[in-house]
């Protein structure tokens, strides 16, 4: 594996199961540092759990990751060090909130993962109160994460990890739970962070954002494999290969005695760990 920043991951032959069943099958995958990547694929391809392992939340059975140029194993990990300096470079945001937030407050959910990372606590301030005014959630500063609606806390998921500043951004269904007007924020959002340069990987369903959010497609079969990468246009325009993978379905109907097919997009899902 090549040892430079160019790439921020490098994936080579993964496997990864969950009490032997397959949950992703000899994945190889490089993504260049500024890169955005959208995962696709249906509910239980291995979009959240391949997320997770560039996160290191989780670790391959088999086969081999880098982050940065270093390998990114649970042995590695070991190096407080190590794992300080990946914690402060990359970022997962949870497709489900509830998984991400704990603490009392969203004050505190904010600042958390800079002070155990020991920034000093007027940096710390400074980066929360400049990732809620972003996005907008400053009034909810002393409110319960558990008492706010789901796309509040979804907000307070993405300002707990933009007060990160990370170079790489993993979205696991990001749209997910939010109205039609935090839809649109957040895809603005996102664009400002590619301006900035972030490498932003964004697992999802929904393929009306898929041009707007990434210039690059890696697309899961059922079977745990990647069966393509390329260009968004040109694979959102197969849409043998999305009905083959099971992100669209033909939906047939008569009408004046003839019948029709149409292409239907299947409804946001989300994904279990088996």
């Amino acid at each position: 594996m090549v040892k430079n920043d160019t790439y921020a991951f490098q994936v080579e032959q993964i496997t990864y199961k969950y009490n032997n069943q397959i949950a992703l099958k000899d994945i190889s995958l490089t993504v260049r540092a500024g890169e955005r990547i959208a995962i696709l694929g249906a509910n239980g391809s291995g979009k959240s759990t391949l997320l997770k392992i560039l996160d290191a939340l989780y670790f391959p059975q088999s086969g081999k990751v880098c982050a940065f140029g270093e390998a990114l194993t649970e042995a590695a990990l070991q190096d407080e060090a190590r794992a300080f300096a990946l914690r402060r470079r990359v970022g997962l945001v949870f497709q489900d909130p509830d998984v991400q937030l704990f603490s009392p407050t969203v004050w505190d959910e904010v600042t958390f993962a800079p002070l155990h990372l020991g920034l000093p606590k007027t940096e710390v301030i400074e980066r929360a109160e400049w990732a809620m005014d972003l996005l907008n959630i400053t009034k909810l500063r002393d409110r319960a994460p558990h008492r706010l609606s789901g796309g509040e806390k979804k907000k307070v998921a993405l300002a707990s990890v933009l007060s990160l500043r990370p170079d790489v951004w993993l979205l696991d269904e990001p749209t997910a739970s939010l109205d039609p007007r935090s839809q649109s924020r957040l895809l603005d959002f996102i664009g400002e962070l590619s301006k900035e340069g972030k490498t932003i990987i964004t697992a999802t369903h929904d393929l009306d954002i898929v041009e707007e959010i990434a210039d690059r497609v890696v697309m899961f079969c059922e079977e745990h494999e990647i069966t393509s990468d390329g260009a968004p246009r040109e694979l959102l325009a197969d849409y043998d290969r999305l009905i083959e993978c099971n992100l669209i379905h033909e939906h047939r109907h008569k009408h004046d005695g003839a019948e029709h097919a149409h292409h239907h997009l299947h409804p946001v899902a989300h994904e279990h760990q088996h």
